[in-house]
């Protein structure tokens, strides 16, 4: 299809398509298919990149007058508009626009989105309700008036936006929730929002469209206007009543009375829009104050109307006060409600204290003065002065949670033991006073939005006074931001709790440098405080120095005690923590990529796997980390705790399966293969383990002993995905066929091939059975979620909904939910009683590779490229805690040609440009969107080519940093690319690519010569011979290969390995070829003659498999890089390890020689280059990034586990042992 591109995107355009695909009811799939272009055609018009041609935007304008989405009598308005929108070069057919619009179409019947299916669906049974943060109503006193007038504006006049103006407390939000009871069967969706913690305009967006639109989301990321666009599409498309409570946070207090606060401005723009456009939903505002952006909006007979709240008249008045047990005459009543102007909450607090001081009786009240004239604030103020020190804690700390808690948690928090008696009387007060309300969950309470505001302000003046005093109680008392908290819940209290009060405290000081030394001298002082007297002091001052600098860099922290500081993805390099007491404080995990994550049956412990083969296990919810090992020589791939016991399986790429004991990490036995291991599954009885692999072979096991059972004939390529039924009777593969098998296993194991499933256009790489075993669910590289009828054997339904390759699928244990993830950052949560979307969880950075509930069904986790393991809350939609990950590898380094600069790839997707003698800072080229595997330069120097696991081989212009070229496997869209190599003439360059072959590109025109495909395995490497005339490369099927440079004919094939083969390497000369790999867990080095193909050398290198491997210039020596860190150098002809050099933490990855023939660079897993002297081994200097705790001593710290101390340590931190005291002898 010939299109126009142009420079600049043009988002109005992109929105209308958007906008128009989404009310038809279409997915860019079904939309492609009946226009009969490419999805990503779709996907570009959408994103303004490009305009359809004048026929498809015909065939489009059809499609959309049959389905009557143009506005009725504006339907050639609209179409010309539209036409001309599209930038079209031909003017518009007058002729055949007189044909469409004269013709009556009957309703073409399209396949439409689950979305809008379950929309429709719950229309019929009643409008679908959040009511996200409402709390209940159990008493509404009068207001009837107030009521009748907005149900007329909301459902009899259609109004777009109604605000409820009033003062605080004066039953705004109560009258709203009072409406939402009343008028849900006006509406097919009714949406609660609070305001009160100031998210931005985009967040709310988002959470709004979780609920009306999921699907939009789809992890693209989309600007304001098109949030805006989708969800006024919703808006027309269906009734929907979203109540936002609390408008006032947003609006600046002074002299811009009614203006958005800075950062807040799209709320006025979302106002604008809701009240211009035509839809037939409402926006219905609570708030103390109008927002300016809807004056000139209003009037009698506009859509956009105001009802101020006056004070609740005499009756209602009397009412409340009477039910609270305050009693009097008439004229006491009526002397009561005007002295509190009648506003509900100031008389059910004033009320109480009635009851409590005066027995009930308003007259003794009123004649002892205790009325208070100023409104709610000054109350509030007299009220708090009145409550017992534990009562004032009680209050801040629900102020400072922001949500519901129980009594138990409040104990948790308090720096001083309480009785749960002590605490219990404490709400019970509170409670009475009308200061704390009941949440939503059971035995939770929570803070009226008029008295959490008192409470914030107060608490931030005091804090700001304490500070300039230098006397510290409320923050020793009160931790401002909790390191423990739900995340969401953290970054609230860092935005409404942290930043407030560091800037009101930066108010008190002429400069940042005076309010920082203030903040350090605070730490000197708890420094001479025991550490069960310093609270929450230290981390409170810390959570201000970190918002002010951005960092924590050499900081002295010694000898205090820290509790529940938030110390993730903060630099401290150079920071001292000698001796401190850290309690619940959190720091950056040492785990890499998490590929695999599992939850054992009981929830005890939550286990992740590695790119680098380590595994990690935390206990109590992730908060403690349990063991860490090196379980592996390469990625893990699959997890699986035994259902029946404490043993957990993992599965490699180092071809191994191996089962460990969970509460010692002692590993109980092992198997091996020569090929990758993809997936893992336990039988829900624990006695038999499933495994699947490259081999295209289903293995059985005994669980308990590692006996090998039975092997099935799996896939016709990889199987990539394993899964029993409940009941143990079927098993389901499935792979790089693109199908589905189910296996029924009799007693005894004896297999029969049950059926096959297809349906799917690409890779299965998960599978999940219903708790009920009724269905089966299938996630594949094709994007789509397929669910299948276990018993008819049959597709019952296709969801749609993630962008690029769908990864893993995972039910909810109690049946109700069924969750996947993919490459486009998301995971989708499905319902599986109403066959549809239940919402997106968005938060990821990368793909998301796997999925594990939590036992209750409550929690979902997540691991992703981005180096996190996020725990979500599915009933919310939001992340509640996040484990971060540091751990960044180089996987390959190289010269240039000049010998000036080196270039790495590495598992953060960049390509580093170095200098070698590390006197500038180095570059970093982004492109990519997942692990650089490979990096190579030109040999002229002017490009260098890199490659990973983002299906594309990138060139750059290596002097700018500019990125040149994207190449892609114009065959396979999904090929991952592992390495590069550039012919020495410089006009040709290969790329080792898994399951697809060797691509050979031509250098400049970019044309792929050829392509050898005679080595379906991981191709890990590929090398040039010195005359350029062949190409070796090696891979995890332990072949090594050569090639015809010219054609790609396949000459030889070397085959004595026993495992993997992870390296190659041509001698200077030509005439021989090292390769090296593994051997079990040890490693594996061979030199072959070329010419005859003859083995002339092998040897086992007992201590480390074989990742890298280099010549020497001359031939005489060959130097290896293994799993344990160290180089070794060997002689080729002997076999003799003439030396071993220390290199790195970590695996090395990669091995290159300077064209000088002089310095050899490593590279590994730690993250480090390692420049050499190539012929003696002297260590020359290191090129690194700083880990985020580099250098920061925690010598004779308290609180830490040992593994948590090792984590520290494994991103920089140093622990000097302490010098014993030597005693003079007597």
């Amino acid at each position: 299809m010939k299109q126009s591109f142009y420079r600049e995107r043009d988002y109005a355009f992109g929105q209308a398509m958007l906008g128009l695909r989404t009310t038809l009811g279409l997915t860019q799939a079904g939309l492609a298919e009946v226009l009969r272009v490419s999805r990503k055609a779709i996907g570009r018009w959408e994103t303004g990149e490009t305009y359809p041609n004048a026929s498809h935007l015909k065939a489009l304008l059809e499609l959309a007058a049959r389905q009557s989405f143009f506005t009725a009598g504006r339907e050639e308005e609209e179409i010309r508009a539209l036409w001309q929108a599209a930038h079209q070069k031909a003017l518009l057919d007058e002729r055949w626009l007189s044909a469409l619009l004269g013709t009556p179409y009957p309703r073409l019947e399209i396949v439409t989105p689950q979305w809008h299916e379950q929309v429709m669906a719950q229309t019929a049974l009643g409008a679908w309700i959040d009511w996200g943060e409402a709390l209940a109503v159990p008493s509404f006193y009068g207001r009837v008036e107030e009521l009748a007038r907005l149900s007329q504006w909301v459902v009899d006049e259609r109004c777009r936006v109604v605000s409820v103006l009033g003062l605080g407390g004066i039953g705004k939000s109560a009258l709203a929730i009072k409406l939402m009871h009343g008028v849900t069967s006006h509406f097919e969706a009714v949406v609660w929002r609070s305001l009160r913690d100031a998210p931005t305009c985009e967040a709310l967006l988002d959470d709004c469209l979780q609920v009306l639109a999921p699907q939009a989301l789809r992890g693209v990321s989309l600007s304001l206007e098109q949030r805006l666009g989708l969800l006024l599409e919703r808006f027309r498309h269906i009734r929907v009543l979203i109540v936002l409570d609390n408008l006032e946070t947003l609006l600046e207090e002074g002299v811009n009375t009614g203006g958005m606060r800075a950062g807040y401005e799209g709320y006025g723009y979302l106002l604008h829009r809701v009240a211009e456009t035509e839809h037939q939903s409402c926006l219905l505002l609570t708030s103390r104050e109008k927002s300016g952006d809807l004056i000139p909006l209003e009037g009698s007979r506009a859509p956009v109307r105001t009802l101020r709240l006056a004070r609740l008249d005499a009756d209602a008045c009397e009412q409340l006060l009477a039910e609270k047990g305050a009693v009097g005459s008439a004229a006491d009543y009526t002397r009561l409600v005007e002295a509190y102007t009648g506003n509900p909450l100031a008389l059910n607090i004033v009320a109480q204290t009635i009851v409590d001081l005066f027995a009930g009786e308003i007259a003794p009240f009123l004649e002892q003065g205790e009325v208070i004239f100023g409104g709610v604030r000054d109350l509030l103020a007299r009220q708090f002065t009145r409550l017992s020190p534990i009562e004032q804690t009680v209050l801040l700390w629900l102020a400072i949670v922001r949500e519901p808690i129980t009594i138990e948690r409040v104990l948790t928090l308090l720096t001083r033991p309480l009785s749960r008696t002590q605490a219990l009387e404490a709400f019970e007060a509170l409670h009475r006073r009308s200061l704390i309300e009941r949440g939503q969950r059971p035995g939770s309470f929570t803070l009226q939005s008029v008295v959490l505001e008192y409470a914030t302000t107060r608490l931030i003046a005091e804090a700001a006074s304490e500070i300039e005093r230098g006397q510290l109680v409320r923050l020793i008392e009160h931790g401002l931001e909790l390191a423990t908290v739900k995340e969401y819940v953290r970054q609230t209290q860092q935005r409404l709790l942290v930043a407030p009060l560091l800037l009101h405290v930066q108010t008190l000081y002429t400069g940042r440098a005076v309010v920082e030394g203030q903040l350090l001298a605070l730490l000197d002082a708890l420094r001479t405080q025991t550490d069960d007297t310093q609270g929450y002091g230290p981390a409170n001052v810390l959570a201000l120095i970190r918002e002010q600098r951005g960092h924590l860099r050499s900081l002295d922290l010694s000898h205090l005690a820290i509790r529940e500081a938030f110390l993730q993805g903060i630099e401290m390099q150079d920071a001292s923590l000698v001796s401190s007491m850290l309690r619940e404080t959190t720091f950056n995990e040492a785990f890499d990529i998490p590929w695999a994550v599992a939850t054992s049956r009981s929830g005890q412990y939550w286990a992740a796997g590695s790119r680098r083969g380590e595994v990690h296990v935390w206990r109590e919810e992730g908060k403690m980390l349990h063991l860490a090992w090196q379980a592996h020589t390469d990625t893990v791939r699959a997890l699986a705790f035994n259902p029946h016991g404490r043993e957990l399986a993992t599965g490699s790429w180092d071809g191994s399966i191996k089962v460990w004991n969970i509460e010692s990490g002692t590993l109980l036995w092992t198997s091996r293969f020569t090929d990758n291991i993809e997936c893992l599954a336990f039988a829900p009885d624990g006695r038999t383990l499933a495994s699947g692999g490259d081999d295209a072979i289903i293995q059985l096991w005994d669980a308990y002993t590692g006996t090998h059972l039975q092997a099935l004939p799996g896939q016709d390529g990889p199987v990539f995905a394993l899964a029993w039924s409940p009941d143990g009777r079927l098993l389901a593969s499935g792979g790089a066929n693109e199908d589905i098998r189910l296996w029924e296993l009799q007693e005894g194991l004896s297999e029969t091939f049950v059926w096959r499933l297809s349906g799917h256009a690409n890779w299965v790489l998960g599978l999940a059975f219903a708790p009920d075993g009724s269905q089966l669910a299938s996630a594949s590289w094709d994007r789509t979620v397929k669910l299948w009828d276990v018993k008819g054997r049959r597709l019952l339904q296709t969801l749609e909904a993630h962008t690029d390759r769908a990864r893993a699928v995972v039910w909810s244990p109690d049946g109700r939910l069924l969750a996947s993830c993919g490459f486009d950052h998301t995971i989708w949560l499905w319902e599986s009683n109403r066959n549809g979307y239940r919402t997106g969880l968005i938060g990821h950075t990368a793909g998301v590779y796997n999925l594990a509930f939590t036992p209750d069904s409550r929690n979902l986790l997540s691991g992703s490229e981005d180096g996190t393991l996020r725990v979500w809350d599915v009933e919310r939609g939001q992340c509640i805690h996040i484990l971060q990950g540091y751990a960044v590898s180089l996987y390959d380094v190289a010269w240039s040609p000049d010998g000036r600069w080196l270039a790495s790839a590495g598992s953060n997707s960049l390509v580093t440009i170095w200098d070698e003698e590390g006197l500038t800072s180095p570059r970093l080229l982004t492109g990519h969107h997942s692990l650089v595997f490979g990096v190579a330069w030109s040999p002229d120097g002017r490009w260098l080519a890199s490659c990973g696991l983002d299906n594309a081989v990138r060139l750059w212009d290596a002097s700018t940093g500019e990125a040149w070229q994207v190449l892609h496997d114009s065959d396979h869209d999904n090929t991952l690319f592992f390495g590069l190599a550039w012919s020495p003439d410089g006009t040709r360059f290969a790329s080792a690519s898994y399951q697809q072959g060797i691509h050979v590109w031509e250098v400049p025109t970019l044309v792929r010569r050829w392509v050898g495909h005679g080595q379906p395995t991981r191709i890990r490497r590929v090398a040039w011979s010195p005359d350029g005339m062949q190409l070796a490369s090696c891979g995890d099927d332990g072949s090594v290969c050569l090639w015809e440079a010219i054609d790609g004919r396949l000459r030889a094939r070397f085959k004595e390995h026993s495992g993997m083969v992870m390296s190659v390497a041509w001698s200077p000369d030509g005439t021989r070829l090292a390769s090296g790999g593994s051997r079990g867990d040890s490693g594996e080095l061979i030199i072959w003659d070329v010419s005859s193909g003859e083995c002339l050398h092998a040897w086992n290198e007992p201590s480390a498999v074989v990742f890298a491997l280099a010549w020497s210039p001359t031939g005489a020596r060959l130097l290896s890089g293994g799993s344990d860190g160290n180089i070794r150098w060997w002689d080729p002809q002997s076999g003799e390890c003439l030396r071993v050099q220390k290199g790195h933490q970590g695996a090395i990855q990669s091995l290159s020689v300077s064209p000088d023939e002089y310095k050899l660079a490593s590279c590994g897993d730690d993250n480090a280059i390692q420049l050499w002297n190539i012929q003696n081994g002297e260590h020359l200097r290191t090129l690194q990034h700083d880990r985020p705790y580099e250098r920061l001593d925690i010598s004779g710290v308290k609180g830490l586990t040992s593994a948590q101390k090792a984590t520290l340590r494994a991103l920089g931190a140093v622990e000097v042992a302490p010098v014993p005291t030597i005693q003079e002898a007597p």
